[in-house]
């Protein structure tokens, strides 16, 4: 491994177009995440059991399917609805 030259440090801290995080909307509320996070990890991330959820995604209901190929971006809006079981 080499160390970086001074001129590649300044270039590095120069560099704003790699963000440090993403920030998205979660049921109203900012949250940031790590760049390149997908929706199937985000929600791993915070416990939420698939099988018991309904996501919007910018105005669009998801299939579970696709949360793990859905790479969430800077403001992005997520609605996460939890299924609730019961009765009489």
């Amino acid at each position: 491994m080499s160390t970086p030259t001074p001129n590649e440090l300044a270039a590095t801290a120069l560099d704003t177009s790699a963000a440090t995080t993403v920030s998205v909307q979660l049921n109203g509320k900012s949250i940031s995440i790590e760049p390149g996070t997908s929706l199937g990890a985000m929600l791993d991330a915070r416990n939420i059991v698939r099988r018991m959820i309904a996501v919007e995604y910018n105005g669009e209901i998801l299939r579970r399917a696709e949360y793990d190929s859905t790479i969430l971006q800077t403001g992005d809006v997520l609605e996460v609805v939890q299924m609730v079981g019961g009765g009489m």
